[in-house]
């Protein structure tokens, strides 16, 4: 490219020792760039000019490498984007399938019918694989000792737990059904009630850092219509 005289501009190659040549520090150019980010606005000539390796394509451009640059950003917020649309949706979905949920339970005549809700809704619309009501009253109600061990073990400060059992612990709760990762809620106004276990196949799918939000309707909803069912 040629200025205004008709000579023809040479590329400005960035030397590793121009600060020697020049008299200044890396640090201070950068310095300056920074407290004049117009520089090149006002020294267009100079962009032009400049001229920077890279690894791929050799010397490039310096507008040919900014745009690089922004066009990779772009793409790291697209996918940023996508992420967060595709958590969205699935909060979403979740949201509405706890909200239906609530609405069934409390239409329920019956605890059978209660842990038949809970099982079709949460395994066929959640993919969640084990749905459990274990009572602490009742002809198939836990037994004193184990039902003690699993409170004081995994309700100490809350009515919930998330994350891993045990082998013991998954088979008195579980029984035989498959539960790697799992959601145990303690039921009644006075903790004694009963305890809804549910359990996925994914080791990582409950993890202690869970939201109790939706758990904790679903719970309240329970602890509601439950103890009449019951004949406390």
């Amino acid at each position: 490219m040629s200025d205004a005289s008709g000579q023809t501009k040479q590329p400005v190659t960035l030397e590793p020792n121009y600060d020697e040549a020049f008299g200044l520090t890396a640090e201070e150019v950068r310095a300056f760039l920074l407290k004049h980010p117009e520089f090149f606005n006002q020294n267009p000539d100079i962009l032009e000019r400049l001229v920077i390796p890279h690894e791929e394509k050799g010397a490039i451009s310096l507008v040919e490498r900014q745009s690089e640059q922004l066009r990779k950003k772009v793409r790291q917020l697209n996918f940023k984007l996508n992420q967060l649309i595709g958590v969205a949706k699935q909060n979403e979905k979740i949201y509405r399938v706890y909200t239906d949920l609530n609405v069934e339970l409390l239409r329920c005549k019956s605890v059978s019918e209660i842990q038949y809700k809970l099982e079709t809704v949460l395994q066929e619309r959640l993919d969640l694989h084990s749905v459990v009501l274990q009572l602490f009253k009742g002809p198939h109600a836990m037994q004193e000792l184990q039902r003690r061990l699993v409170i004081e073990k995994r309700f100490k400060d809350s009515t919930f737990f998330f994350g891993r059992l045990s082998q013991h612990e998954r088979q008195v709760i579980f029984g035989e059904e498959t539960a790697e990762s799992v959601a145990l809620i303690l039921l009644g106004d006075n903790r004694d009630m009963g305890i809804l276990a549910i359990g996925s196949n994914d080791a990582s799918h409950f993890t202690p850092d869970m939201d109790t939000l939706l758990l904790k309707q679903l719970q309240e909803v329970l602890n509601i219509t439950m103890p009449d069912l019951l004949g406390y």
